[in-house]
């Protein structure tokens, strides 16, 4: 499949040795060490796995694609019995991660099998119809995507539709028989006979380059406090509140909050405009008074208005909107 996309090399001792496309072989060979048990399923191995191929040069896309990347992966393998309750978890997670990061799940499509394929066309009958009743008894009525699956399996994919209604595919659950047979896993049954595990595979994000890039598509760069690379400028307006502008960085990165500091001789004025560009959330605007009196002066981005408030409390509202929603309490 991926052999025209490889990255390759030849060695002096003759050997052939390429950057891997995909994650799974590694994690089957992980499996087949030793001799598995059925009590040891489902065993699930996940890997920030970084991958390379050699995509043709008119098909690179900025941050949507790429020639090295890096995946979510995990591969869970199971018996035929455990596959619709490891896929319901899947949809369960999945869908509460993509909401934690603003993202509202579309639909599910079910990819069939594509002309290029491993695999018997009865394997194909039996893996695409064990996952449509698996997404079906896990609540889920899957759109069909004829020809769309792996090449190895049908899988279900993520739609999410981002702020402005574009809709993008995040996240994939393959139902594999195809890897564990070509590769030898093996686990040993309650009869006491060899089996072939099922092997799920399983991300969540996909590429995490591309998923950042729709990420910043989905807020066009203004994201949410929690998530903001920079969440707070400390800009000054006079030179006279200088230390006391320090003093508010200070105490921002110390309750875990990512500030900056701007110093610069300018007017405030531009120091706001030049910030808000850069998509920055909040600037604490400090002078003079809000030296004397310890308060800061917060402008939110896209808003004309500002709030005075005490430093204390600033930082304590601050914190809790920086809290990742899944952290944050019911």
């Amino acid at each position: 499949k991926y052999r025209p996309n490889m990255f390759v090399c030849e060695t002096v001792e003759g050997e052939t040795l390429s950057l891997k496309p995909m994650n799974c072989p590694g994690h089957v060979q992980i499996f087949d060490q030793g001799q598995r048990s059925y009590r040891e399923l489902p065993l699930r191995m996940a890997e920030f796995g970084a991958c390379h191929r050699y995509e043709p040069s008119g098909a690179l896309h900025g941050l949507m694609r790429v020639r090295g990347f890096t995946q979510d992966d995990a591969h869970i393998f199971c018996r035929e019995d455990q596959i619709v309750d490891e896929t319901e978890r899947f949809i369960r997670l999945t869908r509460m991660i993509h909401a934690d990061l603003g993202m509202q799940t579309h639909e599910i499509a079910l990819a069939t099998r594509p002309e290029v394929r491993a695999g018997t066309d009865e394997f194909w009958d039996k893996a695409e119809a064990m996952l449509l009743d698996a997404s079906q008894k896990a609540g889920i009525e899957p759109v069909i995507a004829e020809g769309d699956g792996a090449f190895y399996a049908p899988k279900l994919d993520f739609i999410v539709k981002d702020a402005i209604g574009r809709t993008w595919t995040c996240g994939t659950l393959q139902l594999d028989y195809v890897l564990p047979e070509r590769l030898n896993a093996e686990y040993i049954g309650e009869d006491g006979q060899k089996h072939r595990p099922v092997m799920l595979h399983r991300a969540i994000l996909g590429s995490f380059e591309r998923f950042i890039g729709i990420m910043i598509e989905n807020y066009a760069g203004a994201f949410p406090l929690w998530l903001a690379p920079t969440q707070v400028v400390v800009a000054t307006i006079v030179s006279e509140a200088d230390d006391y502008a320090r003093a508010v960085v200070e105490r921002l990165k110390a309750a875990g909050l990512r500030a900056e500091l701007d110093l610069r001789n300018e007017k405030v004025g531009y120091k706001v405009r030049e910030h808000s560009v850069g998509k920055v959330p909040v600037i604490a605007v400090v002078g003079k008074n809000e030296a004397e009196q310890g308060t800061v002066a917060i402008r939110r981005l896209g808003s004309q208005a500002q709030e005075l408030l005490s430093l204390d409390e600033a930082i304590r509202i601050l914190t809790e909107e920086a809290t990742p929603p899944d952290l944050r309490p019911d």
